[in-house]
């Protein structure tokens, strides 16, 4: 049996997931620094680990709604291609090893998300987790904003 050990972690009553092995680390909630004129998807940086990262708000990028009186309480620091990109989130369940066979192919939209940003869905029982693919949720352009960002900001 072939299998995913995936990091499980909610928005609003949604449940998503990355493969672990695109996650640097899990970290309390920081308030981002902000940065003037960028997409408001776009939270602003943190200081990790003496670098610069980039901040975005997935609820934002995904158009969710906001949720009324949530309290954001974790960022995941996501490793895309050797450059960090940390994004904020509501909570973060756990790691867990799944049965590939469990993952559906993305269908063409999934709660208005592109299949582009899917690398499938998980199927267990009744509960649904979309499955994201992290390297996907960013175009080419806007991880080319996101390096300028880092690069060009001083530490926060």
């Amino acid at each position: 049996m072939a299998t995913t050990q995936i990091v499980t972690f909610c928005l609003g009553d949604d449940t998503f997931a990355a493969d672990v092995f695109c996650v640097e680390r899990v970290i309390e909630y920081q308030r981002p620094k902000s940065i003037p004129s960028v997409p408001d998807w776009i939270e602003g940086i943190i200081e990790y680990q003496s670098r610069i990262v980039p901040t975005i708000n997935l609820r934002r990028r995904f158009e969710l709604p906001e949720a009324a009186g949530a309290k954001v309480t974790r960022i995941i620091v996501f490793n895309v291609e050797k450059e960090w990109i940390a994004a904020v989130v509501d909570s973060v369940h756990e790691v867990r090893t799944i049965d590939s066979a469990s993952i559906s192919a993305p269908p063409p939209m999934f709660r208005g998300l592109p299949c582009e940003y899917l690398r499938g869905v998980v199927r267990e029982g009744d509960k649904l987790t979309i499955y994201l693919e992290i390297g996907r949720i960013l175009s080419t352009n806007e991880r080319i904003l996101l390096r300028e960002i880092s690069e060009g900001s001083p530490a926060a």
